[in-house]
């Protein structure tokens, strides 16, 4: 646990659900741009993973964790809010 402390502050089934949504949501990034079936998913899909990563900021921010353990957070959070407001907006799939 001496690369996750954080996760000493969730029970076992929320770190879990956590790591199943970030799954489901890369899934559903990648699967229907490629097979163009569904693709109103892929922007619901980096939308859900925008919020899902500021959340996890606040949790390393609110632990005193120093500025590296948030910026991959906010890199992909960053990220996913340009995908989303891309297939949202001016370049739908």
């Amino acid at each position: 646990m001496e690369k996750t402390p954080y996760a000493e502050d969730f029970p076992h089934s929320v770190i879990r659900g956590i790591g199943a949504l970030e799954i489901l949501g890369a899934f559903g990034l990648v699967v229907p741009a490629l097979t163009g079936i569904a693709t109103i998913l892929v922007p619901l899909a980096a939308a859900g993973l925008a919020i899902t990563m500021v959340f996890a900021a606040l949790v390393h921010a609110r632990r005193g964790d120093p500025f590296r353990a948030m910026l991959p957070s906010m890199l992909l959070a960053l990220g996913s809010v340009v995908v989303a407001w891309s297939r949202f907006g001016p370049y739908p799939l």
